[in-house]
């Protein structure tokens, strides 16, 4: 089993910053994607953004230039870095790595990580 352990939540201001972090259990470049979502209480989890093994990335309209999702294969980390953070940010987190095989495809996910944002 795959396990991924998230750490860089927290509470900060309108206007702050913070930086994510996902370790996981084998190298990041093993994996077919790499993505945070996020959940607020009583809403559905939602994908905040995406990085595939070719360095592809996708994000939420909400969050566009705003946020930026990197990898670091020596490390076996995928990272979020959430800049000029609004309160509509807040969430739970939620690290998340898609592995490809010819049988089946196996997905992993974080225990997730608070988020606060005040106004």
């Amino acid at each position: 089993q795959v396990q991924l352990v998230e750490s860089g939540g927290g509470l900060v201001q309108a206007g702050g910053s913070l930086r994510l972090s996902c370790a996981a259990s084998r190298t990041a470049f093993s994996f077919n994607s790499l993505a945070w979502y996020r959940q607020a209480p009583g809403k559905q989890r939602d994908l905040v953004a995406k990085i595939t093994s070719g360095g592809n990335t996708n994000y939420a309209d909400s969050v566009k230039g705003r946020f930026t999702i990197s990898r670091d294969s020596h490390n076996n980390t995928v990272d979020l870095q959430m800049n000029n953070l609004e309160p509509e940010d807040t969430a739970a987190y939620f690290c998340n790595a898609l592995l490809k095989a010819t049988m089946a495809d196996h997905e992993y996910w974080g225990q997730g990580i608070q988020v606060t944002v005040s106004s």
